[in-house]
Formats: structure tokens, C-alpha cells, sequence
């Protein structure tokens, strides 16, 4: 089973584009080194406060899938410079 999330984010402290690739970088690199996920910037390379996220996870089972996402999810939200918004999930 193939889960694909997209999320829209807010980083309100971000400056630039360098403080906003330096928050999702570290983001991003704990996400992929904590699940089995993998995860990409997908939208607004070019805005400083906003991002949006694609996370794909896959299992033999929809319900280990779902699992893996919402732990990162959880761990998104876990960041207190980022609040995470709009949240879709696909499957496939």
C-alpha cells in the first residue's frame, strides 16, 4: 500500500530562503532517518514562511502505512517553528 500526505506549512521566524532551507533540511533529514518515509519540499521553493511537504510511505498493509505517516506528522508538529496547515492524503 502506497500513502502520499501532502501538508502546507508556516514558518513564521524564517527571514529568508536560507533560514527556511535550514529549518526544513533539519526536518526533513530527522523525518527520513527516524521512519521509513520519503519526503521532499514540493511547493513554494520561492517563498520564505510557507512550504509545502510530500511524504510517501510504503507497506505491504494500508494500516502500517497510515501508522508511519501520522508518527511523522506527529513529529512535524513537534517543531515548534513550524505549524503545520493543510494536511491531504491520497493512496494507491
Amino acid at each position: 500500500m502506497i500513502g502520499y500526505v501532502e501538508c502546507e506549512c508556516l514558518i513564521y521566524n524564517a527571514q529568508s530562503l536560507k533560514e527556511k532551507r535550514a529549518v526544513l533540511q533539519r526536518i526533513m533529514t530527522r523525518l527520513q532517518q527516524k521512519y521509513n518515509i520519503s519526503v521532499a519540499e514540493i511547493d513554494y521553493q520561492d517563498v520564505w514562511q510557507r512550504t509545502k511537504l510530500g511524504i510517501v510511505a510504503i507497506t505491504s498493509e494500508r494500516t502500517a502505512t497510515e501508522k508511519e505517516l501520522y508518527r511523522a506528522l506527529e513529529m512535524i508538529d513537534s517543531f515548534p517553528e513550524i505549524e503545520r496547515t493543510v494536511t491531504t492524503f491520497d493512496w494507491f
